[in-house]
């Protein structure tokens, strides 16, 4: 019994060394890591899968990513006149299934026509076009037929495959913003086009696919990022009153000064009492032979 203790007492002990035993990682590693994730957010799938020799890595980038900054295209979902109710990043899904990254997402001339088709690029896909599909709680919402997404073509129209009364993908879901999910529309529109529509387009960046994430706020939905928003400019405000009075104290100090520069009209003002004290003894009198003729 005591050697059954006593061998579960040291496997514990060495478990807990074990927890407790820092990893010390070599400087060089970690930075090979960051490299290659920096490599895989600017390059994307554009390698086919075998990476670049550092002169294809440079070569690359001094090819694209002059054009990838021009001709970024933004890509949101939501009611059209309305809020932006999701915005596309790389990872977010199509109704086909696959990634926004899959898609085209580059071109070396935007096209002219509206709306502006991002075909999937994966092999065998029928899809024409990117089109956001609302997943709350991570699942796909289902038709008006009571079936999913994946239960549908992905071609143009998106006919059901299960049963024939459909006659096309029609979602009756509710957005957070109190809109139902069929009057959406995935937006794809230029930098100035959505500059018009008076929302951010944020930094310049070089990475593949990004859609119409600007921040950590695009990552919400179009109602939580404006309560955020809101709450940040709130909060800017009250810091700029602060600092603002911080750099000026003598702001406070300026109203008692005026009184302390001009004595002299606090003292006209007595002196003026002073001069004139008849008056003062005439309204007096005058009040007590009022009183006496009203109770004669």
């Amino acid at each position: 019994m005591l050697r059954a203790i006593n061998k579960y007492n040291l496997q514990g002990c060495c478990f807990n060394f074990m927890i407790m035993t820092p990893v010390n990682q070599n400087k060089t590693a970690l930075e090979a890591v960051d490299d290659y994730a920096e490599y895989r957010r600017i390059v994307g799938d554009d390698d086919g899968g075998k990476l670049f020799t550092p002169e294809e890595y440079e070569e690359y980038k001094r090819r694209v990513l002059p054009l990838r900054m021009k001709n970024r295209l933004y890509v949101s979902f939501g009611v059209p006149g309305g809020i932006d109710c999701k915005q596309v990043g790389p990872e977010t899904q199509c109704f086909c299934e696959h990634r926004y990254k899959q898609h085209q997402t580059e071109f070396e001339v935007i096209p002219s026509e509206r709306p502006i088709a991002l075909r999937c690029k994966v092999s065998g896909c029928r899809c024409s076009s990117y089109n956001y599909i609302p997943q709350p709680g991570g699942v796909m919402v289902r038709c008006k037929c009571k079936h999913l997404p994946q239960d549908h073509s992905e071609a143009a129209g998106h006919m059901c495959k299960k049963c024939k009364v459909c006659p096309g993908f029609h979602s009756p879901y509710t957005c957070g913003c109190g809109r139902p999910s069929f009057e959406h529309r995935t937006l794809v529109e230029t930098k100035q086009e959505r500059l018009a529509r008076g929302q951010p387009v944020g930094k310049d960046v070089p990475y593949a696919a990004m859609g119409g994430l600007t921040g950590f706020t695009s990552l919400l939905d179009g109602y939580l990022a404006m309560q955020v928003l809101s709450a940040v400019e709130g909060r800017e405000d009250d810091c700029l009153e602060r600092s603002s009075a911080a750099r000026n104290p003598n702001t406070s100090a300026r109203n008692p000064s005026t009184s302390a520069r001009n004595p002299s009209t606090s003292a006209k003002k007595t002196n003026t009492s002073a001069r004139n004290p008849s008056s003062s003894a005439e309204a007096s009198s005058s009040g007590v032979s009022e009183k006496q003729t009203k109770n004669q």
